[in-house]
């Protein structure tokens, strides 16, 4: 029996990619295994979002040559999004590697690798498809003992903020087909799952360059008539994107959880403008503010960049004031760092990093109080939690959310998994909820 290594960084699409790596590789006869040491294939599915993602990669994959080095056979390859930005450059430099696979090349690794096997020779595919071959990046699912389910709906985006690679190397917006979405969420419900979280770089734009496609709140409105599914969630949501149909969606699907990750990154108009982001910071608040209305529960995240290029201080005092008045349940900062082949990497910056990171402190003191302040409202109150398995706690105890998506900890049996119980939340952490099931029947 072959084996393989593989080891994921970045965000919930390569979360996904990295299952139907797993699938196709187990077809051609692989099967996972939980170190490199002795494993026939070892790969990294990379993301090139943050700062220094390329110098990482190649620090990381230093750790793999002493074992090329005992066994020469080893094949050692490199996917997703680093892969697809430095492509052969990556086989010009490391020369221990066997391959590198792009985002819209994981169909291809099959081949890849039994090429090289066959052959020794290294190999290289970056290639974007383009609409017409979409099919090859949405391949069918299979069915999982999963509780809970990411969904691909539509891969790339046609934004281009100035400070984002993600168009670089994921390509251009392609929309799954909805019939096609439909039928794996029918399939993944009769499997047992009850909570699906529908992916794309930009979920609100669904549907709109395909013709005779539904839109995203249509979709959603299907999705939520799906017999037997319990819980729907999306990510990631472009605030431009959101149209009336889809914030009355919160008010009206049953499924639906009253939860949003909808990152603002700038309360600077001036800012948002040189991110290219397609709103003003009114604009924001604007829909903010009807979230709330429809669905009075709902609590929002959001991403923040702060030093951008050109940021000054009152810019950054209107991304302290537009914190504040929404309340977000928690925001993930970053401090700004320039991505080759963005717009922004060629902006002028006079800030220095000293002062982007007093910057950066003061905002995570800020968020972490409105946090703190959100999260305790739950300590004391009984609240549903879909049991998703055993917690990393040990100690026989289960794990759940919130249906704000909140982790619970609480003590129960084996049987739970699956269920949406009631649970009474003892303790507020930082990160996560101490629970009591409330209901032993």
């Amino acid at each position: 029996m072959k084996t393989f290594y593989l080891e994921t960084f970045g965000c919930q699409m390569n979360v996904v990619d990295s299952e139907q790596i797993t699938a196709l590789l187990q077809g051609i006869g692989y099967q996972p295994i939980a170190t490199p040491d002795l494993a026939d294939l070892v790969l990294l599915n990379t993301c090139s979002v943050r700062d220094k993602a390329e110098r990482k990669v190649y620090g990381h994959l230093g750790r793999f040559k002493p074992i090329k080095d005992k066994r020469p056979e080893l094949i050692i390859g490199v996917g997703g999004c680093v892969a697809q930005q430095e492509g052969q450059r990556m086989l010009d430099t490391v020369s221990y590697l066997d391959l590198v696979f792009g985002t819209h090349n994981i169909h291809r690794l099959p081949e890849m690798v039994q090429h090289v096997e066959q052959t020794r020779q290294r190999a290289s595919e970056t290639d974007f498809l383009d609409r017409e071959t979409r099919l090859n990046l949405f391949p069918e699912r299979t069915a999982t003992e999963s509780v809970t389910r990411f969904v691909t709906i539509m891969q790339g985006c046609d934004n281009f903020c100035s400070y984002c690679i993600v168009p670089h190397v994921r390509g251009r917006e392609i929309s799954r087909p909805s019939a096609e979405i439909l039928g794996e969420i029918e399939g993944l419900v009769a499997s047992g799952v009850k909570e699906v979280t529908l992916l794309g770089q930009n979920v609100n734009s669904y549907g709109g360059k395909t013709q005779g496609e539904i839109s995203f709140a249509a979709l959603l409105q299907a999705v939520d008539g799906i017999p037997g599914l319990e819980r729907l969630r999306f990510a990631t949501s472009h605030p431009k994107d959101i149209t009336a149909e889809l914030i009355d969606c919160f008010g009206t699907l049953p499924s639906l959880c009253p939860q949003i990750h909808l990152p603002v990154q700038s309360g600077s108009d001036r800012i948002l403008s040189l991110m290219n982001r397609g709103y003003c910071a009114a604009d924001y608040l604007d829909k903010v503010k009807k979230l709330k209305a429809v669905c009075p529960d709902i609590r929002l995240t959001t991403d923040i960049i702060v030093g951008f290029p050109g940021e000054t201080e009152e810019d950054f005092q209107a991304t302290l004031d537009l914190v504040e008045q929404v309340g977000y349940a928690d925001a993930f900062t970053f401090l700004y760092s320039p991505r080759i082949e963005t717009a922004a990497a060629s902006m002028e910056d006079k800030t220095s990093a000293r002062q982007k990171q007093q910057r950066f402190d003061r905002l995570l003191k800020l968020q972490q109080r409105i946090s703190a302040d959100i999260w305790e409202q739950d300590a004391d109150s009984v609240l549903p939690v879909l049991v998703e398995g055993a917690s990393k706690q040990g100690d026989g105890q289960l794990f759940g959310r919130t249906a704000w998506n909140r982790i619970v900890n609480f003590s129960g049996e084996q049987k739970l998994i699956g269920r949406i119980v009631p649970v009474n939340i003892v303790k507020v952490l930082r990160n996560s909820h101490l629970g009591e099931l409330a209901d032993d029947s």
